[in-house]
């Protein structure tokens, strides 16, 4: 570990925030990837296959938000607060500008609803990112509507609890054969 995220790392009381603005292009998606690795692994104690789990989180997050909530020529916003020992928690917001912009009340529906379904459709391309990949590997996920619109979308993972445990070690929540494990 290098000597500044060692520093941070150690001596942080207050929670450290690191924003990141992005142009709404996938371009940049790459080097978000790269980023959320490099900071699981240098600032937090989660384990290398969390920063992976980490990594998909965000990226399901940034290109919801490049894809559904803002159009093409605006920007969107990641959050990493790292709670040293705790948590991290990651806020994505869009500009709410995008061909069809939802409210967070009709994301919590959905996102309730798809949980609730026996029958989620684990072969189609698409529809299954905030429900089995997000939803599954957070301990909190929320929406909030912007004051000047958009979206934010703010997800958590507690360090120490039962469901990161179980993961850790390959074991189903539920027993259900549809839970994705890396």
């Amino acid at each position: 570990m290098n000597n500044i995220a060692t520093t941070l790392k150690n001596s942080a009381k207050e929670p450290v925030r690191i924003k990141i603005i992005l142009p709404t292009t996938a371009y940049f998606m790459s080097g978000i990837r790269d980023f959320t690795l490099s900071l699981i692994h240098n600032m937090t104690d989660f384990s290398e296959q969390w920063a992976y789990r980490f990594q998909s989180v965000v990226d399901e997050l940034c290109n919801n938000a490049i894809e559904h909530g803002s159009r093409p020529g605006e920007e969107i916003q990641i959050t990493f607060i790292n709670n040293t020992s705790d948590s991290l928690e990651i806020v994505v917001e869009d500009s709410g500008t995008g061909e069809h912009p939802m409210k967070a009340a009709e994301l919590d529906k959905l996102i309730e609803e798809k949980s609730k379904s026996s029958e989620l459709d684990m072969t189609s391309l698409r529809g299954r990112g905030l429900t089995k990949i997000v939803k599954e590997w957070t301990d909190e996920l929320r929406f909030e509507d912007k004051v000047d619109g958009g979206l934010r979308v703010i997800v958590k993972k507690y360090l120490h609890d039962t469901k990161t445990q179980k993961l850790e070690k390959g074991l189903s929540l539920a027993g259900d054969q549809t839970h994705i494990v890396i």
